[in-house]
């Protein structure tokens, strides 16, 4: 079961015709750490890869080169161990003579796995893959497979080179967290039977991460997995951030202030906002920062309705990072039934709101399956107003704004039963639909929309109110 590749129909297809194409390719695959970039590639290429290494981490030019000359002793099956040389430019030379060996009817494929890593500062790799794809490989009935989980660097240093790189990548796969349907059917090939309730409080603590998910044992509640796997002695995420961006970024100081800056304020920051909570420096190198994050997954950028450029929220939405610093942090001595107590406070249930509505953000297409309009061009966005003597503040969680001239205004609710709309809280809902009238003057047609784990119990106060009532179920519909 742990070869079976859960989703990635579209990546594993892109894999597959490049296999099939009568060209040389040269594909980069770029997602987070942990995330399953390379379990995709030796997946599909198991048969076909001639070549692979892998960068090590904080490691000398030296020591990456020997590490490489190793995986080509062993490719080659030399019965001596090769000579280390002296540049990045002879080890692809010595690469290419190996290579040349081999019978090509079939497409062999090349793997360079961690590329940030071998691409030591100043050590003239990228210089010697250059030399390898334009001298050999652009000729060669190969595959060169490239990968990294330090998606900004990948995307500055090789997809947009300028040197002897540049628009030489023919593919690029952007891999992504498994959806919730992916989630539920990745734990089901694993013999884990857990209801939907269950799987989302996983999803909203571990995120879709393969590797995170594999710690998931079957027999326990997802409260049990979560107390294993965040909070106790042995568990794998306990302290995993200290680790997380450090490995993937050189300099990483800045990139955990404004993570720790995003973690206090869940319902998002613009920049100016982040650069006076967080201390970190305004310019370019607050951009890159922001780049990195936001390329790399761990945070996203959403533009206000009808807002300029600059007036873009960035909100904490890697799953696990926002729920260390909430609970693990500070907690991980607290005993066996940590998470047993947390979870039943108060600080849980505001938390979980936020948490559930990221998980909303990130399955936009799904909603809109859901409510029949996926076929219909459409732009999600929040919406906030601040407030005035003539018109009340309110917020919109999330709100989609249709090609058909309609508009669905989304009220997103993590809750453990049905609930029940309230006189008062019918009244809001109302309000929060003028207010949104008279500020946005849109003469579109206004759906109230609902979210939440259960549905909603009609009513008198939601008949007539509530255009549509989404539950979990709908999270979970494959794309």
């Amino acid at each position: 079961m742990d070869n079976q590749l859960i989703g990635r129909i579209e990546e594993k297809e892109i894999l597959e015709n490049a296999l099939r194409s009568n060209e040389a390719e040269m594909i980069a695959v770029i997602g987070r750490r942990r995330v399953g970039k390379t379990f995709l590639i030796k997946t599909v290429y198991e048969e076909q890869i001639a070549f692979e290494v892998t960068g090590i981490q904080n490691s000398t030019k030296q020591e990456q080169l020997q590490n490489f000359m190793m995986q080509l002793s062993k490719f080659s099956k030399s019965a001596l161990p090769l000579k280390i040389p002296k540049s990045w430019l002879e080890a692809f030379f010595l690469l290419s003579q190996y290579l040349d060996k081999l019978d090509f009817t079939e497409k062999k494929v090349v793997f360079l796995d961690e590329l940030p890593w071998l691409a030591t500062h100043k050590s003239g790799f990228l210089n010697g893959l250059s030399w390898f794809w334009n001298s050999w490989a652009v000729n060669k009935n190969v595959v060169v497979a490239i990968c990294g989980s330090a998606a900004s660097w990948m995307i500055r240093k090789v997809v947009n080179n300028r040197g002897g790189l540049y628009n030489r990548i023919t593919k690029r796969i952007y891999l992504s967290p498994f959806t919730l349907r992916e989630t539920e059917i990745y734990l089901q090939s694993r013999n884990i039977q857990l209801d939907r309730y269950q799987i989302t409080q996983l999803y909203m603590s571990l995120g879709g991460i393969p590797h995170h998910l594999k710690e998931v044992k079957n027999g326990k509640t997802g409260i049990q997995n979560i107390n294993q796997i965040c909070f106790s002695p042995n568990g794998l995420l306990r302290d995993e951030f200290l680790r997380l961006y450090p490995a993937l970024f050189a300099h990483a100081d800045n990139h955990i202030k404004i993570i720790r800056t995003l973690g206090n304020k869940p319902q998002g920051l613009t920049r100016n906002e982040i650069i006076e909570l967080s201390n970190v420096s305004a310019g370019g190198s607050m951009t890159r920062t922001l780049e990195e994050l936001e390329h790399s997954g761990f945070i996203t950028a959403y533009r206000p309705y009808r807002k300029k450029k600059k007036t873009k929220l960035y909100r904490l939405t890697d799953e696990y990072s926002l729920f260390y610093l909430k609970f693990i942090e500070g907690n991980q001595y607290e005993g066996n039934d940590t998470w047993h107590h947390l979870s039943q406070t108060q600080i849980y249930k505001t938390w979980s709101g936020y948490a559930f509505e990221s998980i909303c953000l990130k399955h936009i297409p799904q909603i809109k399956k859901a409510l029949g309009i996926s076929g219909i061009y459409s732009v999600s966005s929040a919406f906030y107003h601040k407030g005035t003597k003539e018109i009340k503040g309110t917020q919109i969680d999330l709100l989609i704004d249709r090609k058909d001239r309609a508009i669905n205004l989304v009220e997103i609710k993590f809750y453990n039963e049905p609930i029940t709309i309230s006189k008062s809280y019918a009244e809001n809902l109302r309000t929060k639909q003028s207010v949104f009238r008279a500020v946005t003057k849109t003469p579109k047609q206004l759906f109230t929309t609902f979210i939440s784990t259960f549905g909603i119990n009609d009513n008198q106060h939601s008949l007539g109110l509530i255009a549509q009532s989404l539950t979990l179920d709908d999270l979970f519909l494959e794309i």
